[in-house]
């Protein structure tokens, strides 16, 4: 039996869609995130990084969302349902699984984390030179880098109906998070594409499924 262990509000959302587009069964282990919205000490008896998700095959242990769902291809998808048929789709297919978590993800994390800082709690007097700084990074050095990435998305979806093409592939659910984040950190009114690859990634069956076994889908926070 595969098990999932699934950190609530955390990338393996994803994985949970893709065990449900492969008809697999599996098992959910639910980990609740503790006062400061990490993950709990009870995952490093998982794996020595105590990080979600993490998928136990037998006696395999797999960690990264991107190796899991590359496992669960290789392993499960006999029928390529979610992977590439052309070499031209699989150029594109190892693009988009290496450009969520290589390219987009840690930008959204800075800005994550330059939205918190100010919030926390802190002197008087530091809290205006503290949202100063993380102001004038964001803007000097995130967006700058962010925005083309948001443009190439944006660009790539008006083109074509997944990411891969005309059919959704394991690339669509390893983008599928940072797109959600993204569409809660920018205004999705200029980017119609992007918006329609949400709302067509969450009506599907397998993504309902994946829903009602592991949770909603909420904020960015891990």
């Amino acid at each position: 039996m595969i098990t999932l262990h699934h950190l609530e509000n955390s990338r393996s959302q994803r994985v949970a869609w893709a065990l449900e587009s492969l008809g697999l069964e599996y098992e959910v282990k639910l980990y609740k995130r503790d006062s400061s919205a990490s993950a709990p000490e009870s995952l490093k008896k998982i794996h020595a990084l105590g990080k979600a998700p993490v998928l136990e095959d037998g006696d395999v242990v797999i960690a990264e969302s991107g190796a899991i769902l590359e496992y669960l291809c290789d392993c499960y998808d006999d029928e390529n349902r979610l992977s590439p048929h052309s070499m031209e789709d699989k150029l594109n297919y190892r693009y988009w699984m290496h450009f969520a978590e290589g390219s987009l993800m840690p930008l959204l994390v800075m800005t994550l984390i330059f939205n918190k800082v100010p919030k926390q709690p802190m002197p008087f007097f530091v809290k205006p030179i503290a949202k100063g700084l993380c102001d004038k990074i964001q803007k000097n050095f995130v967006t700058p880098r962010l925005m083309p990435m948001i443009e190439l998305i944006e660009d790539t979806l008006s083109q074509q109906t997944w990411f891969v093409g005309e059919r959704m592939t394991a690339a669509d659910m390893q983008m599928s998070f940072p797109v959600q984040a993204l569409a809660r950190a920018v205004e999705m009114e200029n980017y119609p594409n992007i918006q329609r690859f949400i709302n067509q990634m969450e009506d599907s069956d397998s993504y309902i499924k994946a829903k009602e076994r592991v949770g909603a889908f909420g904020p960015l926070t891990s």
